[in-house]
């Protein structure tokens, strides 16, 4: 699914009224009779009171005609007008005239505190107050109003986009931004709820459609992808009947140190499970025989330190090599890995203390293969880039060092983020029960499998991201968030792989009842 920026939207919108020929007024009926279908097919007829507010701009607009159609179907509805301004769109003013046509109690003007209406609990609050466009800070008094829809804990729904949140920037302070319990968001998802400052302002979301010329959105480019099952299904290489080991890559883990050597087992053991065909391990001594005796399947070559990898030294030939999980930061490992790096012309993943070691000799950095890949999680990846102010400041730095060194970073998190130059690619799958140790290894070696049984890296990358995120999410369903563990996600890998050929459940069909004659 691709992610439109604002103004994406913006020319959307006017290609589609040139296009379909309607006007600006025609296409908002559409957007506002959309979100009323949603809340009638929900409600059916429900007396429960909704409060609908409405800013004085395009959005605003959107919220009359929810509201006249609530009205006109005989539900329990106040329509408020948050009087922030005194300047009104075009289609705000049409609609406001539409709604006076169908009741008696026109909307409400607000424009104080004094003017706030009382909500309980078991009410409803429509927002649509501020759209997409807001390019101002919120006024006091429309702040209090949000902290009053908070204060009321009354189910919200916001229309496009929270009110007082931006598309492209961090809000000031929380206050300022309504916090809703859904937001039906038109045309595409919005970066904002996938950020880890600004996901919380909508627990959850939905992508109504409403229109807008099919050319516009198959054929506009956007710099953010939403990746789902749809989006990897077509990455999937099959395997052909007579295909054999040696056609799926001789996949390289280098890392491990003295107490660390279980991530290399986890690492070793995800890169064998998601495809490779062959797995060797370069390790200190100290881990041949715990390695040998827990995965088998992988083949030990040993650096002639007991603890540490202090010479990086083997005669394969490895498709792909991930280095770094528990390889720690010891001065004669960093020597080791400058040598490799300077002579190395074989694709790298870079994980962990891998990542440190860039971290902490930054001209390391060009000696890098392009398109390595950089599994960072937040604290890795402020060592690398610096700190940042807020999300989209982190964004603007890690595409920035994307270009700079060619490579693609993925930024790990509850949604985490694949980066390449100026493309963001934005997972869907993975749950909380991946804040667990060894989960990052275990991506590190998902990645590096795909890459070594013939995927590209960034392919790798994003395919890899999605499985490692679904693998968890299966494997919640029998050990829950709190006793999943890293080897658990490598276990179920396979049944990832199979999800992505399972069709959606259909709803049993209703038997038709039988007539005697």
């Amino acid at each position: 699914m691709k992610i439109f920026s604002k103004e994406q939207i913006y020319e959307g919108d006017k290609l589609t009224a040139e296009r379909q020929k309607i006007t600006s007024t025609d296409l908002m009926e559409r957007a506002g009779t959309q979100i009323f279908n949603w809340m009638h097919m929900r409600m059916q007829g429900a007396q429960v009171p909704i409060h609908v507010f409405c800013g004085i701009g395009n959005n605003g607009g959107d919220g009359l005609v929810i509201a006249r159609h609530l009205i006109t179907h005989g539900y329990n509805v106040k329509t408020y007008i948050v009087n922030c301004s005194d300047k009104r769109s075009k289609d705000f003013l049409i609609n406001y005239d539409r709604i006076k046509n169908v009741t008696k109690e026109w909307p409400t003007l607000l424009s104080c505190t004094e003017d706030f209406p009382e909500i309980h609990q078991d009410d409803i609050i429509v927002d649509a107050v501020f759209g997409i466009g807001l390019n101002r800070p919120v006024d006091d008094w429309v702040k209090a109003l949000f902290m009053h829809f908070r204060s009321t804990k009354a189910f919200t729904l916001a229309i496009d986009i929270p009110s007082g949140l931006s598309t492209d920037k961090a809000p000031e302070s929380e206050d300022a931004v309504v916090w809703a319990g859904y937001t039906l968001s038109f045309a595409s998802a919005k970066l904002v709820f996938f950020l880890p400052e600004t996901a919380k302002y909508t627990v959850q979301w939905e992508v109504l459609d409403i229109g807008l010329d099919q050319e516009f959105l198959y054929t506009t480019t956007t710099e953010v992808d939403l990746i789902g099952k749809h989006e990897v299904l077509p990455m999937y290489i099959p395997r052909e009947k007579f295909s054999h080991k040696g056609q799926f890559g001789h996949a390289l883990i280098i890392g491990g140190s003295y107490g660390k050597i279980g991530a290399v087992t986890l690492a070793s053991r995800a890169a064998l499970s998601s495809g490779a065909g062959l797995i060797s391990v370069f390790i200190p001594k100290c881990g041949y025989n715990a390695l040998q005796a827990s995965f088998p399947e992988a083949m030990v070559v040993t650096d002639v330190d007991n603890e540490n990898i202090t010479k990086i030294n083997f005669d394969i030939e490895p498709t792909v090599i991930g280095f770094g999980v528990g390889v720690g930061i010891n001065t004669k490992t960093i020597t080791a890995f400058e040598a490799f790096l300077k002579q190395n012309k074989t694709p790298l993943v870079i994980d962990a203390d891998g990542i440190n070691i860039l971290a902490k000799k930054k001209t390391l950095l060009k000696l890098l293969p392009e398109q390595t890949i950089l599994t960072p999680h937040p604290k890795e990846l402020e060592r690398l880039i610096g700190k940042w102010k807020d999300d989209f400041d982190k964004l603007k730095k890690v595409k920035s060092f994307s270009k700079k060194y060619s490579v693609i970073v993925v930024i790990k998190g509850a949604n985490t983020i694949t980066v390449l130059q100026d493309k963001l690619y934005v997972n869907t799958t993975g749950n909380p029960g991946l804040s667990t140790a060894g989960s990052g290894d275990v991506l590190t070696g998902i990645i590096t499998g795909l890459i070594s049984q013939g995927y590209n890296p960034l392919t790798a990358a994003i395919f890899g991201v999605y499985l490692h995120g679904k693998s968890a999410d299966i494997a919640i369903e029998d050990f829950g968030y709190q006793s999943l563990i890293a080897s658990h996600v490598i276990d179920y890998l396979g049944e990832a792989y199979i999800d992505l050929f399972k069709q959606p459940e259909q709803p049993p069909q209703e038997e038709e009842e039988s007539t005697n004659e």
